[in-house]
């Protein structure tokens, strides 16, 4: 009899405390994969909030991740950006380098349909955005930006970066991105965009997207949209009860205010794109070097839940974008972040 083949995973033991945990993987069947990671990341806002118990009893069907085991608030075993390389399983995928929307492990079996594969140019380093990058390009699409438009982008994250660099490739587009820390504005121009903290932000703007993830960021984007803009929300607050200053000019300026999640393709797309394509789409856009400076922060897989209590303890690791995860024998020669 074949030996079994074992895989550690991270596991949210209670709110607050995770651990690595080890798993038997089954063989893949003719229609699966078994993929050996190299690289993860970690999303600073869901999975924060993922690691602190504070998913909302009425979103936790609607917040579970693809592949997640284990039910909010613990023990979960959570995480939805994974890079690896196919090993075992449906022949036209063996040895082919893919990203996933997995939790934090070091290998697993999917289905073959649940990879995609990256394209030339996109080394599996980068490619942990592109969880990131395919809800920047949803967001977008909810928001329809015109030719010559005014934007704002509040809050210079991962997610707000990606959204601003990819609005400013729109013809004619004034795109500034809004953030309180200083130290952002360095990535900002790297990407090529304008930097402003709150107080020197432009406003009248025909689009502002919110991305913070505070009310005092919802707070300045409204106070940056003009006369019948739209604002558009990118936040997720799990349980946090957020004051949306809608008194002072809001109805008078006739303002817009709408979400955007990524679980749906965005409306206008949607008679026409799957989330396939959407991915598909998201992982070409990885293929320009510059996005390397959003990759801020590098640790080996072992240390991933201290990685986790850190990030998630309030005012930790300001300077941090996107945190990537080293698994073990990564080959791929990744820069340290």
């Amino acid at each position: 009899m074949r030996n079994a083949l074992h895989a550690d995973a991270c596991w949210l033991a209670e709110p607050g405390r995770a651990e690595i945990r080890r798993e038997t993987l089954p063989e893949p069947g003719p229609d699966e994969v078994r993929v050996r990671t190299l690289h993860g990341a970690v999303s600073r806002g869901t999975e924060t909030l993922v690691f602190r118990g504070e998913v909302p009893p009425g979103e936790a069907q609607r917040m579970r991740a693809p592949f997640q085991a284990g039910e909010f608030p613990a023990p979960v075993k959570y995480g939805y950006c994974s890079v690896g390389r196919v090993e075992a399983g449906a022949p036209a995928w063996l040895g082919r380098t893919v990203f996933c929307l997995h939790p934090h492990q070091t290998r697993y079996v999917v289905p073959a349909s649940a990879v995609h594969a990256l394209p030339d140019g996109v080394p599996p380093a980068r490619a942990v955005l592109a969880a990131n990058m395919e809800t920047a390009v949803n967001a977008l699409w909810d928001a329809s930006p015109a030719i010559g438009a005014r934007i704002a982008v509040v809050g210079a994250g991962v997610v707000g970066l990606l959204v601003a660099w990819l609005a400013a490739r729109l013809p004619g587009s004034r795109v500034e991105v809004v953030d309180v820390q200083p130290a952002r504005r360095a990535v900002a121009e790297r990407l090529g965009m304008r930097f402003a903290l709150p107080v020197d932000a432009a406003g009248d703007c025909d689009l502002v997207v919110h991305a913070s993830g505070r009310g005092e960021g919802l707070a300045t984007a409204l106070g940056l949209a003009g006369f019948e803009a739209t604002v558009l929300e990118m936040s997720w607050y799990g349980r946090q009860a957020v004051a949306a200053p809608l008194g002072e000019a809001f109805h008078a300026r006739r303002l817009v205010l709408r979400s955007s999640q990524v679980g749906t393709v965005a409306a206008p797309q949607r008679a026409r794109w799957d989330t396939r394509r959407r991915m598909a789409l998201a992982l070409s856009l990885l293929a320009d070097p510059v996005l390397d400076a959003l990759v801020t922060d590098h640790a080996p897989f072992a240390e991933l839940p201290a990685v986790l209590a850190h990030l998630a303890t309030p005012g930790a690791a300001p300077a941090t974008l996107c945190q990537r995860i080293d698994y073990p024998g990564a080959d791929d020669g990744a820069a340290p972040g």
